[in-house]
């Protein structure tokens, strides 16, 4: 799958109408100077390095961070409607979560955090279209994420801190000490990285469906029957047909 210019150029003004709409200043110009400072690698940043993930393509990035935005806002109705527990955060911490919540994948100021593979043998047999930038220091990527925010003088609440650091789940092992608890006093004070948690599993889902599950479903293709491609192999197998049947080598050699 691949997006139009229109598209691509659709989305990114939806991105920082995001960022004009739902966060407050100073945090709003901070952020905005810092995109604008990457524009070029944002617009086009995919979201995956290989196909067999989600929105492996150019502007595959900022497609699926506004669809986060949306789904986080759309579980915060859900959550909303079965309790009070959207209380314990603010939709400017939700929305600043989601918009962030994969910063680091567009790698370190001018260092993008992937770049187009030049290996045909992965892009063939992998479907590796992009590979990781190692110029870069090894980091996970809400770790890179959360490094990039404070590096350009961003305040976090630590319900944004937590949102950002956990949005993977259970998917990262590190995470099973905030996740998992059986003590009311260790549990997580705030929704926020669940449902942030959720909105990206939901969009990550979503953007691989649209793209495999058509592949998936599509039919098997019928075997093609072998084909005589030389004089010789043909007559080999005239020969074993006339040993077998002879009725049928007279009636194939009257076609």
């Amino acid at each position: 799958m691949t997006l139009s210019a229109e598209q691509i150029q659709s989305n990114y003004d939806c991105f920082i109408s995001n960022i004009e709409i739902h966060i407050s200043s100073p945090r709003k110009e901070k952020l905005l100077a810092y995109y604008k400072s990457i524009e070029e690698h944002l617009i086009l940043a995919p979201a995956a390095i290989r196909e067999s993930n989600h929105n492996c393509m150019p502007g595959g990035y900022v497609d699926h961070v506004n669809r986060v935005v949306r789904a986080a806002l759309d579980m915060h109705t859900l959550w909303s409607r079965y309790g009070d527990s959207t209380t314990t955060y603010s939709i400017e911490e939700l929305v600043f979560a989601a918009i962030n919540h994969d910063l680091g994948k567009l790698g370190l100021g001018e260092k993008p955090g992937s770049i187009p593979n030049d290996n045909d043998w992965q892009i063939k047999n992998q479907g590796a279209l992009y590979k990781i930038n190692h110029e870069l220091t090894f980091s996970t990527i809400p770790d890179r994420s959360l490094f990039i925010l404070q590096s350009i003088g961003l305040q976090l609440t630590e319900n944004e801190y937590l949102a950002i650091k956990l949005h993977d789940g259970l998917y990262d092992e590190a995470n099973k000490s905030y996740l998992i608890s059986f003590q009311p006093e260790s549990r997580l004070r705030t929704t926020l990285p669940i449902i942030l948690h959720q909105a990206d599993m939901l969009a990550s889902r979503v953007e691989w469906e649209r793209v495999w599950l058509p592949k998936l479903s599509a039919p098997a293709a019928k075997p093609k029957q072998k084909s005589f491609t030389t004089a010789a192999a043909k007559e080999q197998a005239m020969t074993k047909i006339g040993k077998a049947n002879p009725s049928l080598l007279a009636a194939l050699k009257n076609i």
